[in-house]
């Protein structure tokens, strides 16, 4: 191990001052020899580490789901060249380089990490043996091998014989009673997280060797971690521990806000999407737009979630646009009121049946009411007697019936075959 810390002792130097930095603070606040000074030195340290890994974390998250949308291709390539390794990787490569992924990305930031925790390793043995190194002089050397951090000294390891912690002011017990709690809460919350990550935020609708290898690291992972754990001094532990509770709390963060399509973080968080957006009329917040505009982009290949966030949408009379924002969709724009007041899909109001026909209507072939047929005959009637003053002889028989044919014949004959009962209408004065 120490091997391995001598060959990142280049960033030795730097780790060193910020930890003599956030040492200057602390330890105004709670004392230069405790170990709340020391211990959340190395803290902020992690803290200050893991801000600066945020965009490779972000792109080890567009790795990992690109990687997860592959795997049906993968899986297809091993099997159509299963007997041919070498062209089994060339389509791999090529499959790589057409959709620009890079299966080496999901591992950024463990692998940008590992310097600065091999650095923290080696300046803590050299407090450990006594020796200075970086910017840690004999002052703060002493300082930091008085430290405890609940009776255990931040050099102590697990592994330590009784002489050794000892000399470092401490008692065995003590010390494997610290290091084997943070042993086991540094285990635990690694086995956590990522089993959130495999129960929650893997899409369930593709079975692939991926989630297979996922599954197989959550028990491997907090294995190693107990293994290797007893070998580490008491301020590796808190490195590493707080470096897990970070992962956790991001992982955590990840998926309440932006889930795995296909993912049971996906339907969780369209169902929350859904209730906000019908409730305020529109999307608010930016990072709710992208995901409504990547839904919409998808089209035809959307997930049973999305599918149903949308039709969701439909129903409260909402609809979702391609650049992600929400609007009133236009059967919500038909079904307001005359007041202005807009009303739900499912408030809308209902299409009104046609009147049904009397018998005579139908019969008639949807001939209007008595009342227009009484006008027309009341029209023919004022036509008939203002040409009654010309004698009859001076007519011709065609001419006399053609004007009762025309004006109010049709609709007398209609108007009576719907009224049975009651006084007829008289007949015309230029009949009599």
């Amino acid at each position: 191990m120490d091997t391995i810390a001598s060959l990142f002792s280049f960033i030795t130097t730097p780790v060193s001052w910020v930890i003599v930095q956030f040492h200057s603070v602390y330890g105004k606040i709670f004392g230069p020899d405790t170990g709340w000074a020391w211990g959340l030195s190395i803290v902020s340290l992690v803290i200050l580490i893991r801000i600066c890994l945020i965009p490779l974390f972000v792109k080890q998250i567009k790795a990992t789901r690109a990687m997860q949308t592959l795997q049906p291709e993968m899986k297809k390539i091993q099997e159509r060249y299963k007997n041919d390794k070498q062209r089994q990787s060339e389509e791999m490569m090529k499959l790589y380089k057409e959709t620009g992924t890079n299966p080496l990305s999901s591992c950024l930031p463990i692998l940008a990490q590992s310097p600065f925790f091999f650095a923290l390793y080696h300046v803590l043995n050299g407090i450990a043996t006594g020796s200075t190194i970086g910017v840690i002089n004999d002052s703060l050397l002493a300082s930091a091998r008085k430290a405890h951090i609940f009776g255990a000294p931040l050099a102590a390891k697990f592994t330590d014989s009784s002489a050794k912690v000892e000399s470092l002011g401490a008692s065995l017990t003590d010390v494997r009673v610290v290091t084997a709690i943070m042993i086991v809460l540094m285990s635990a919350s690694q086995f956590y997280t990522q089993r959130q990550l495999m129960t929650k935020n893997v899409d369930t609708t593709v079975k692939t060797p991926f989630m297979q290898q996922q599954k197989m690291l959550m028990y491997v992972f907090p294995v190693m971690f107990a293994v290797f754990g007893i070998n580490f001094p008491v301020g590796v532990l808190v490195y590493w521990l707080t470096t897990n509770v970070w992962t956790m709390g991001q992982q955590m963060y990840v998926i309440h806000n932006n889930p795995t399509p296909g993912s049971k973080a996906q339907a969780a968080y369209l169902e929350r999407l859904t209730k906000h957006v019908t409730n305020h009329g529109k999307a608010r917040k930016r990072s709710e737009r992208t995901i409504i505009k990547a839904i919409v982009a998808k089209g035809r290949d959307r997930n049973e979630f999305e599918r149903k966030f949308i039709n969701g949408l439909t129903k409260a009379g909402l609809a979702a646009q391609a650049d992600g924002t929400v609007v009133k969709s236009d059967s919500a724009v038909a079904a307001e009121t005359e007041d202005g007041t807009p009303t739900t899909g499912s408030a809308a109001p209902k299409r009104q049946q046609p009147k049904r026909q009397t018998k005579a209507q139908r019969q008639s072939g949807g001939a209007k009411p008595a009342d227009a047929g009484s006008s027309a005959s009341d029209s023919g009637s004022s036509t008939s007697l203002s040409k009654s003053d010309e004698p009859e002889d001076a007519k011709p028989a065609s001419a006399a019936k053609k004007p009762a044919q025309q004006s109010g014949s049709g609709g007398r004959s209609k108007a009576q075959s719907g009224q049975r009962k009651g006084q007829q209408r008289p007949k015309s004065p230029s009949k009599k």
